[in-house]
């Protein structure tokens, strides 16, 4: 496939992935044509480390930045034909990533993705997750697995991902007006206009978190949140069927392991990120200033009134 290849890469405060993540970029056998960094305004010295790689990199203020809007913002400046969306702590697993991430497109395939490798270090709960989203068996899903599937159908991860630009632009890019879950909800309308998405798991990338309780109920908030204001999406959803599957894996694999101490925090992990999801979808309903607290990403919410006041 004789194509450009563009990766867009959104930081704030990435020094402890960035050189590792640009070093293997740059290394791969299909290497791109331009790495685009657009850092919200780090207090590291990810800008510094970046230039060093000789790739563009392009300074935004943190107030301005949105998951939806910058990473469109900066596929309008790219001149790649294809498109490459990776986060900052997203580290290439093998010199093949891009060969086999876009490997699937074309036709009606619109966009792939890769899979998320656990690092080292993650927790017995987080191994799980991953290799319960990302399994071994590679997978292309359209419109006909919404039956099945439901909303599993519009999985999508832009932690390391490829789409075509002619598809992306169809569809207006990522949308702009939600806090997060700007993948999925892109996936989706691909999905509804016809095209299909490929799950490639010869594509790998090192990306897993070991984030509190708290935090993971936030973050579903934010996906809950992200989601009430797309509500076509939701008459799919299967949440609770898939996080019961979820529960029942991570309980297997820590009995099985005989580490009994993770036993009830799997539990309450899942309790904690089925609240922040139930609470996100009725975020209409709630105060903004719970909004905000229940929130990872705080300016979201203070842009939004800021809005509306206007």
């Amino acid at each position: 496939m004789d194509k450009r290849l563009s990766v867009i890469i959104p930081t704030l405060n990435a020094e402890p992935f960035i050189e590792e993540q640009l070093k293997g970029l740059l290394e791969q056998r299909l290497p791109p044509d331009e790495i685009i960094v657009i850092d919200s305004s780090s207090d590291d010295r990810t800008r510094e480390i970046a230039r060093s790689f000789g790739v563009t990199v392009e300074q935004i203020s943190r107030d301005s930045f949105g998951h939806g809007s910058t990473r469109n913002a900066c596929a309008r400046k790219s001149k790649g034909d294809i498109l490459i969306f990776m986060s900052q702590d997203a580290v290439p697993a093998h010199r093949r990533l891009f060969e086999w991430l876009i490997s699937p497109l074309g036709g009606d395939v619109a966009a792939s993705y890769a899979c998320h490798v656990p690092r080292s270090d993650s927790t017995p709960p987080e191994v799980v997750a991953r290799r319960f989203n990302y399994p071994r068996k590679p997978l292309i899903k359209s419109k006909a697995d919404l039956p099945t599937m439901g909303i599993k159908t519009f999985f999508f991860s832009n932690v390391c991902s490829a789409i075509r630009r002619e598809c992306f632009e169809e569809v207006g890019g990522f949308p702009e007006e939600i806090v997060t879950n700007e993948d999925m909800i892109f996936a989706a309308k691909l999905i509804m206009r016809g095209y299909k998405i490929a799950y490639v798991p010869q594509a790998r990338v090192y990306h897993s978190h070991n984030f509190g309780l708290m935090w993971q109920m936030k973050r579903y908030f934010d996906i809950g949140s992200s989601l009430s204001t797309h509500r076509w999406i939701v008459e799919y959803d299967q949440t609770e069927k898939e996080g019961r599957r979820l529960l029942t894996e991570q309980l297997k694999y820590t009995l099985g392991k005989g580490d009994l101490k993770w036993v009830p925090y799997t539990i309450l992990e899942g309790a904690m990120k089925y609240t922040g999801f139930k609470l996100g979808l009725s975020q209409e309903k709630l105060p903004d200033g719970l909004k905000k607290m229940l929130s990872l990403h705080k300016r979201y919410w203070d842009n939004l009134k800021k809005e509306q006041e206007e």
